[in-house]
């Protein structure tokens, strides 16, 4: 009897036969020999194919020991069969058993590291949405930076058009400079932050779909699983899968199965941590952004609002001297009439005195006397003639002075109109433009 590749897990039950060969047990055959020998003629035909009865006795003894030692043998393996029967049936069932229970080990794992990555691509999913609104938010506040860039860039091409002397480089000027470049830094600050976020998203999108594919395989292998563990002796739709024992060249071992799944959790969480940081980033760019242009517009305002303020002031200096001005020039008009006039009175006088002096000079011989009266008649023409020079001097100056005044209310208007020019500009051209300014929820992307 070949033997078994069960192992026995108990001593096998003594036996009543022992194993090995009985003894053959020794008979003395009687011979017919001698003189009672039938070895005669007679009885030759009658012994030819007979044995002794002693042989048949061996004989006989030998077939009970023969069927002892087979039915002993036979109930030793009969009671050997049952234990085996018996051993390999409980082993089977502990062995099934424990491959349930190592199934069912497995489900546990394979369902926890299903948990984890669905957890993962949920959070993920729910990370890129946000993420996704706030590029929203980043391209909504670029758009919005391009109304102030056209704000600015209008200010300071309707400030170009003012006239000399009022075309300066003022404080104005300077803080319009300051917002065109903060607005350009900005928006390739939101510029390369989009991109940044666009980047940030597709890496979110490619470990999700790591993780999925990894859930997928994880939900597979756990109804797998799952069908495996409900299969018993008493399944119908079981059976024989000869090749199915050996083990596959490229079938992961459990490290690497965990350290697998752990990697694409790694990986994932490490990107999902990325854009929250990433998310935080942009608000503060956002908010930042939001109210650094606020800041730079209330002082643009606060600029032009000064600056107004002092052409109001200017202008308003320069109409009250314009007034002065047209009020003096008035005035010298009066009295360079006045000095004509003066100048005119002193031509009679004049005259009386040199047609006295020239018909005086007709006196004859000694009468010709340089006497009191001619001598005062002579001084009187010398007085006259000085008065008539200074007032024609002063005629000049008066007419000199009355040019300078009118240059002057020519220049006086001339800035007037310079100042109300860049008044208007300034007010009603830049301030009103500006009155359009996006607001702080709008540069921050809100709206």
């Amino acid at each position: 009897m070949a033997q078994t590749d069960i192992l026995l897990t108990k001593e096998p039950a003594p036996q009543t036969v022992p194993a090995c060969q009985l003894p053959r047990k020794l008979y003395d055959v009687a011979r017919n020999t001698g003189a009672h020998t039938s070895s005669g003629l007679a009885t030759s035909g009658f012994r030819t194919a007979k044995y002794l009865l002693d042989e048949w006795f061996q004989n006989c003894y030998a077939r009970y020991h023969q069927a002892f030692a087979d039915r002993d043998q036979s109930e030793r393996q009969r009671h050997e069969s049952q234990q085996l029967a018996a051993e390999t049936e409980a082993l089977a069932q502990r062995t099934q058993q424990d491959s349930t229970r190592k199934v069912g080990g497995r489900l546990q794992d394979t369902h926890g590291w299903k948990s984890e990555l669905q957890r993962q691509v949920e959070e993920l999913v729910s990370e890129t949405e946000q993420l996704l609104a706030q590029k929203q938010r980043l391209e909504r506040a670029l758009d919005a930076t391009a109304g102030p860039f056209s704000i600015v860039t209008d200010n300071l091409q309707c400030r170009d058009r003012r006239q000399h002397p009022d075309l300066v480089r003022d404080c104005v000027e300077i803080e319009l400079l300051k917002e065109a470049e903060l607005i350009r830094n900005i928006q390739e600050l939101l510029k390369r932050t989009i991109m940044q976020a666009v980047s940030q998203i597709r890496l979110n999108r490619e470990h999700k779909e790591t993780c999925e594919t990894d859930w997928s395989d994880k939900v597979e292998a756990y109804n797998i699983d799952e069908a495996c563990c409900r299969y018993s002796s008493q399944s119908t739709d079981v059976q024989f899968y000869p090749h199915s024992a050996t083990f596959e060249e490229s079938a992961s071992t459990p490290e690497t199965w965990a350290k697998f799944t752990q990697e694409h959790l790694y990986r994932a969480e490490r990107e999902r941590l990325a854009s929250v940081n990433l998310r935080n980033l942009i608000d503060c760019i956002l908010q930042d952004t939001s109210e650094d242009l606020r800041l730079q517009c209330d002082a643009v305002n606060l600029a032009f609002g000064r600056r107004c303020e002092e052409l109001e002031d200017a202008r308003h200096k320069l109409e009250h001297h314009l007034r002065k001005t047209l009020r003096e020039i008035t005035d010298q008009e009066h009295n360079i009439a006045a000095l004509k006039q003066a100048i005119k009175d002193k031509e009679a006088p004049l005259k009386v005195a040199q047609t006295r002096l020239y018909q005086r000079s007709h006196r004859p011989n000694v009468e010709l006397c340089r006497d009191a009266a001619q001598f005062r008649l002579v001084s009187e023409v010398e007085e006259l003639n000085l008065s008539l020079a200074a007032l024609k001097e002063k005629l000049l100056e008066a007419e000199q002075s009355l040019r300078n005044l009118e240059d002057t209310r020519m220049s006086l208007e001339k800035d007037i109109a310079v100042k109300t020019n860049s008044l208007f500009i300034d007010r009603h051209k830049c301030m009103a433009h500006r009155a359009h300014y996006p607001t702080v929820l709008q540069l921050a992307g809100y709206q």
